[in-house]
């Protein structure tokens, strides 16, 4: 796995609190992921190799696992998400101001890589910035700080509901476009096509409506 460097990156919320009622933004994100990745897979199209819990070996191993990837515990896959997947693209900045958009960007970064993910709503903020009028536009570094944070929260203070909709639509469909791209660069992709679908289609569904009104 590459993590992609940066500037600004924070954290202000650590650890995994499990067994509390209310859940932090990190526990909510690894649950919905959680959910669509499921238990131990390994699949012969997948470059990932064996993967548990949607943690490839290779990422694994890095990050200090040396048991059976059939056996790793969930609790190892919990520590790499944080460590690797949240902390490492300073998604508490974006948590702090919106945890779907969090969660959407963590999720992306599970399957796809952190810092593609977190370039990918650094391009949508600044194309929703009307020329500059609304805010200037950000580096697109593939990492969370605070200035990504402060973009994010101007959107949805700008459009409200509808801006906060249109970040998470437009985040789904330059997944969706690099879903297509990863097919048509090597056919054995096409075995996780509508598999794939499932992590836009949840999200993309429920704010159709709220993108309309």
């Amino acid at each position: 796995m590459t993590v992609a460097r940066g500037t600004g990156s924070g954290s202000a919320a650590k650890g995994y609190r499990a067994g509390m009622d209310t859940p932090t933004p990190f526990e909510r994100a690894v649950a919905h992921t959680l959910g669509i990745e499921g238990g131990y897979s390994d699949h012969p199209s997948d470059r990932g190799g064996k993967t548990n819990w949607g943690v490839t070996e290779a990422v694994a191993r890095e990050h200090g696992y040396r048991g059976p990837m059939k056996a790793m515990p969930k609790s190892i896959a919990l520590d790499i998400y944080r460590k690797a997947y949240w902390d490492k693209t300073g998604l508490d900045w974006i948590a702090a101001v919106d945890a779907d958009v969090a969660l959407e960007v963590f999720d992306t970064g599970v399957n796809m890589g952190v810092g593609i993910a977190m370039r990918m709503l650094q391009r949508v903020l600044n194309a929703l910035n009307r020329g500059g009028r609304d805010y200037p536009d950000i580096a697109v570094d593939g990492v969370a700080g605070p200035l990504t944070g402060a973009v994010l929260r101007a959107v949805c203070r700008l459009r409200g509901d509808k801006g906060r909709a249109v970040v998470l639509l437009y985040l789904n469909a330059l997944q969706g476009a690099r879903y297509i791209e990863l097919a048509e660069a090597r056919e054995a992709n096409e075995d996780f096509m509508f598999g794939w679908a499932k992590r836009a289609v949840v999200v993309a569904g429920a704010l159709a409506k709220d993108v309309g009104a």
